[in-house]
């Protein structure tokens, strides 16, 4: 099959550089399981290089000390060339990692609106530097204000799920505050990424404010998180993963945030209408083939509705259109890779073995168009589960729903809440009230009232436990990129006087 982009090498200091090493990855297609390009296998050297012209960038002051007036121009520009390539970067983005093409076009309208929103975030960031008030400190001799400035050259280390649009969640606010960057996304889906510098180049971006390296994790990911040369490292993955970036971030005295893992709960109360509750089920559990870090995979019933309830959601989860992902109006593509199949695989017989009830899916796909190859799952719900199975405590990434059912409101929220994991949580009910309190009651750092899994960049996104720790999206995201200067100026008229000479004695 043809490749959807020209293959590119890595993007360092404005240009398009060679891996030091000349060696290279190959890019298998889930749905079929060919190659159809290559991506450059950077190593340490690479990292080095791209540290080395970022810390240049940012020391050279033609972007760090510039207004964001001036950033918003170059981040505006590159939202419209993503805009103008939608289509291209859609078809590489559903080639490289298997979602539906409707879902990566979604995608790439959300990575331009990203761009714009950080835009008015960098301007808005002129404003609140020029008009931060004093701060009252009681004592009148002095003036304390704060400003606050770009942390400095930053390390982004970016998952397979979302490509893209994940990468900008960081780019787009490290950019906006006036760092410069270091992109490492997922040796799983590198494409678009490299396709990001490519217009970000277009657009004129000054060198190496933005240098992508494409490699595997332990040959770049890992001298990337533990490199002396970053003020930060922030990091979307799985939670041991996490884990290694943090401590190698730590062995350097910075800071790493951490958007991880989850085993989101989602609870249907007995008053909820059937048809929307279970496509918010369905939305929450296989959208992006499942593979979603926030995926509302724990769903808890009330039992006097879950008979009804799940044979509805049977009939419905089997008429799911699997096909070809390219093909406008597929509902469910290949999952990323032959690992991610096996594990998926492995969980679901887990789930069988562990005697929960397997509601409908569990293997491939009948579906005539798919063929023999791919990495393919059917939609998979498991009935009758309990909270010491696998299925129910792990992170599956795939499109597996366990299902479990609940008496109480209490039970519900106690059952939801027996996690290792806060990233989010849902509830569906036609009482405001009861709603109201669940979602108080959720330990998680994102609540879905009647729906699941909407995401908007002005709002934060971040959990709780093992889901990590700090902010992304809205104005927390760009704090994470921003470091608070206090300038304290004496404006008193007189000597302060503390080491005067004493009084002459008459």
């Amino acid at each position: 099959m043809e490749a959807p982009v020209p293959p590119r090498q890595l993007y360092i200091g404005g240009a398009w550089v060679a891996p030091v090493k000349g060696q290279y990855m190959p890019v298998i297609n889930p749905a079929t399981e060919q190659q159809f390009t290559q991506i450059p296998a950077a190593t340490a050297e690479d990292v080095d290089a791209a540290v080395a012209a970022a810390t240049a960038a940012f020391r050279s002051g033609h972007w760090s000390r510039t207004t964001g007036e001036y950033r918003a121009k170059f981040m505006r520009a590159i939202a419209q060339k993503v805009r103008d390539a939608k289509s291209v970067l859609a078809r590489a983005e559903t080639m490289d990692m298997g979602k539906p093409i409707d879902e990566a076009e979604w995608d790439m309208d959300d990575v331009a609106t990203c761009f714009d929103y950080y835009a008015g975030q960098a301007e808005a960031l002129d404003a609140r530097n020029a008009s931060a008030p004093p701060i009252d400190v009681g004592m009148k001799e002095f003036e304390v204000r704060v400003k606050r400035e770009a942390l400095g050259v930053v390390g982004l280390i970016t998952p397979w799920n979302y490509p893209l649009l994940m990468a900008t969640w960081k780019v787009a606010p490290a950019l906006a505050a006036g760092c410069c960057c270091v992109l490492k996304p997922s040796e799983m889906a590198s494409l678009t990424c490299l396709e990001l510098a490519a217009l970000a180049h277009e657009a004129g971006l000054p060198a190496g404010v933005l240098n992508v390296v494409t490699g595997s994790g332990p040959d770049a990911g890992a001298p990337l998180s533990a490199h002396p040369g970053l003020a930060k490292v922030a990091f979307t993955g799985s939670a041991a993963t996490g884990r290694r970036v943090a401590l190698a971030a730590a062995a350097n005295i910075r800071p790493a945030s951490m958007e991880l893992g989850g085993k989101s709960a989602l609870i249907v109360f007995e008053d909820a209408e059937v048809d929307k509750a279970v496509e918010w089920c369905m939305f929450g559990a296989f959208w992006t083939n499942g593979q979603i870090c926030s995926s509302t995979s724990r769903l808890l019933v009330h039992e006097a509705v879950a008979p009804a309830f799940l044979e509805h959601l049977k009939r419905r989860a089997e008429s799911i259109n699997v096909c070809d992902p390219l093909t406008p109006g597929s509902r469910l593509g290949p999952l990323v890779c032959e690992s991610q199949y096996r594990k998926v695989m492995s969980y679901i017989e887990a789930g069988k073995a562990d005697g929960a009830t397997l509601l409908t899916g569990g293997g491939r796909p009948s579906a005539p168009s798919i063929g023999s190859a791919g990495y393919w799952v059917a939609p998979t719900v498991f009935a009758g589960v309990n909270p010491t199975m696998r299925i129910w405590k792990e992170e599956i990434f795939g499109p597996v729903l366990s299902v479990a059912t609940f008496t109480t409101e209490a039970e519900a929220v106690a059952l939801a809440n027996d996690s290792e994991f806060g990233l989010a949580g849902a509830v569906i009910s036609a009482d405001p009230e009861r709603c109201r309190r669940v979602a108080d009651a959720l330990e998680c750092g994102i609540v879905w009232v009647n729906c699941s899994q909407p995401c908007f960049c002005y709002a934060p996104w971040g959990g709780l436990k093992n889901s990590g720790h700090g902010r992304e999206l809205g104005e927390w995201g760009l704090e994470n990129f921003l470091s608070v200067k206090q300038v304290t100026k004496y404006v008193s008229p007189d000597i302060w006087g503390w080491y005067s000479p004493p009084a002459a004695k008459l």
